[in-house]
């Protein structure tokens, strides 16, 4: 007889049986061994539909191909930057894949992006070597200007930004902030400074409280009891900063 001795958002741990059966699929972070689904990490549960995943809770980001991430300026070359990217791996943002401007060879390189600064870029390749280049060519993809840079753990993104963006867009309207979230845990934060500080206090609860249902409920009831009286019109919004 089929059981599922999990529930969604439950916690599992490395060896423990989540579902006995064959009606029941291992998904990403579990396997399967005879008729047992058994977690092979700790993670947080996802049941969809017959599968079963587990959402790591610890590690850090990995580059993957097609992320959209935050790097910040390491190094400038000849050629172009290199980025740190949250993770073991660095990555390079050529000339070519910077901005639509023509770029002179021997330019000052420093004029566009210089040390220190972050960007928001996709990655475009990762090699086998683990060789990571990106690019700024894409909608939202831009030197990122002013505010407020925090750290969170990639592997709670997916909450923060919720489906389909929802939870970010709900904390980008109470807060009247612009909020850039990279996949690899950097997150953008600019707006008026109370909002910043709003913001930032909602993305950490998100993340201490990312394994608990109704998370969504909670975090519309926390901004609206700490909702700050801006000095705008609640219908004005800061334009998006570009280049």
């Amino acid at each position: 007889m089929s059981k599922i001795n999990v529930k969604d958002k439950d916690i599992s741990v490395p060896g423990e049986i989540l579902a006995v059966g064959m009606d029941s699929f291992p998904g990403i972070g579990t396997y399967r061994e005879g008729e047992n689904i058994i977690a092979a990490r700790l993670g947080l549960v996802q049941l969809d539909g017959r599968t079963i995943k587990l959402i790591p809770l610890s590690g850090r980001y990995n580059p993957k191909k097609y992320d959209t991430i935050i790097g910040k300026v390491i190094d400038v070359a000849m050629s172009g930057w290199r980025l740190e990217t949250n993770s073991p791996y660095s990555a390079m943002l050529s000339m070519k894949e910077a901005t639509s401007q023509f770029i002179n060879r021997g330019a000052d390189l420093t004029k566009f992006y210089d040390i220190d600064d972050y960007v928001s870029c996709k990655i475009v390749q990762v090699t086998s070597q683990k060789l990571v280049d990106v690019t700024m060519k894409g909608m939202g993809l831009q030197k990122l200007k002013g505010g407020r840079i925090i750290n969170v753990s990639s592997n709670k993104v997916p909450r923060i930004v919720g489906k389909q963006g929802s939870m970010v867009s709900m904390i980008k309207d109470a807060t009247k902030c612009n909020i850039t979230v990279g996949q690899n845990g950097l997150i953008w934060i600019n707006g008026p400074p109370e909002g910043e500080l709003l913001a930032v206090k909602s993305i950490r609860k998100i993340e201490e409280e990312s394994h608990l249902s109704g998370l969504t409920d909670k975090i519309k009831e926390f901004l609206e009891k700490n909702k700050p009286k801006f000095a705008v019109d609640n219908n004005d919004k800061p334009e998006p900063k570009t280049n």
